[in-house]
């Protein structure tokens, strides 16, 4: 496996849980950093796995996950997401990046089952599924969301996901 993985999305909403859930996604220390970039996406040929891309989008991007190492290495050591615009484009770059300071640190402080729970309330799985999985009760599964920060960044990005198309 490589040390990196790009997507593109039409919806920057839709690129900031493809960020979270990348990140719940990963076994227990491991971490890794992302950079959200908007921009340009052009195709400037075709490789061995599909089309070949360039343009702002994922320079901005490159420059954006510069950043959160920066953050990182900084006095926000949490710091594994930020997001950059390219110029001229419509952005929302404080808002988001608010947004992803605030996630992170929360994720961040997460537990392996919190972390487990909040992927799967984000992938639409019912508090009876969640609760089934672990081995534990319902009422111990709502009182893990809520504790843990989940149910705060449940609500905000749905709340960020509602402002930025």
């Amino acid at each position: 496996m490589g040390d990196e993985f790009q997507g593109v999305y039409d919806d920057l909403g839709l690129a900031v849980r493809a960020t979270l859930l990348a990140r719940l996604q990963m076994p227990e220390g491991i971490e890794c950093r992302f950079g959200l970039g908007r921009g340009e996406v052009a195709t400037i040929g075709s490789g061995v796995v599909g089309a070949v891309q360039d343009g702002s989008a994922w320079w901005t991007a490159r420059r954006a996950i510069d950043e959160a190492r920066a953050h990182q290495y900084a006095k926000l050591g949490f710091v594994r997401t930020w997001y950059r615009s390219a110029e001229g484009a419509a952005t929302d770059e404080g808002l988001v990046n608010a947004y992803l300071l605030g996630r992170d640190f929360i994720v961040g402080g997460m537990n392996p089952r919190a972390r487990r729970l909040l992927r799967g309330q984000l992938l639409g799985r019912t508090q009876a599924e969640l609760a089934e999985a672990e081995g534990i009760t319902q009422s111990a599964v709502s009182q893990n969301l809520s504790r843990s920060g989940a149910n705060a960044l449940v609500a905000g990005e749905a709340q960020l996901m509602g402002s930025i198309r």
